[in-house]
């Protein structure tokens, strides 16, 4: 999957779980994913307003009520429910979930299934800001989903960082559809 819109999914802290949903064949109605994601209703209805915008889901024509419409994936909807779903499954819980959709963590996981440099993790992720990586890696570092080793084999040491347990099979869950 492209780096920019594994990016642009999970800048919605609903959107994967939506996703991931509608792979495992919940209805495409508001309600029952709503209850699913458990979700506040603002914050699911922005992830799914920002999903329509994607163009991984769109609005069933003649199926649900107008104020209560039904949304069904496209096809790289499809592709992109496939990759959430599997991401979720490498998730054990509810709290691992809970890293997972902050913004940068599982873009940063994908960049990191072989060791990178923090400049390399940046430029790889675009519009991101130092302190917001810096922030995701010691966020990931702390759940040991990511280990920073330093490379001492130059005259300057840096920080090499490489996705592991929990994090690796996260890696390898956005690569399987690659």
């Amino acid at each position: 999957m492209e780096m920019q819109l594994l990016v642009n999914i999970t800048s919605r802290a609903w959107s994967l779980k939506i996703l991931a949903l509608l792979d495992a064949g919940l209805p495409g109605r508001q309600a029952p994913l709503l209850a699913a994601t458990k979700a506040s209703r603002t914050a699911f209805a922005a992830s799914l307003d920002h999903l329509v915008q994607l163009g991984l889901l769109e609005r069933n024509p003649g199926h649900g009520h107008p104020l209560r419409p039904e949304f069904r994936l496209t096809p790289q909807g499809v592709v992109a429910a496939a990759m959430a779903g599997r991401i979720l499954d490498a998730t054990p819980d509810d709290e691992a979930f809970a890293v997972v959709r902050r913004s940068w963590a599982v873009p940063v996981l994908a960049i990191t299934g072989t060791p990178q440099r923090f400049s390399v993790i940046k430029s790889g992720l675009g519009a991101i800001t130092d302190r917001a990586l810096s922030q995701s890696l010691g966020i990931l570092e702390d759940r040991q989903w990511l280990r920073r080793d330093i490379d001492m084999s130059r005259r300057t040491p840096f920080p090499i960082y490489h996705a592991v347990n929990t994090g690796q099979d996260i890696n390898r869950a956005i690569m399987a559809g690659a």
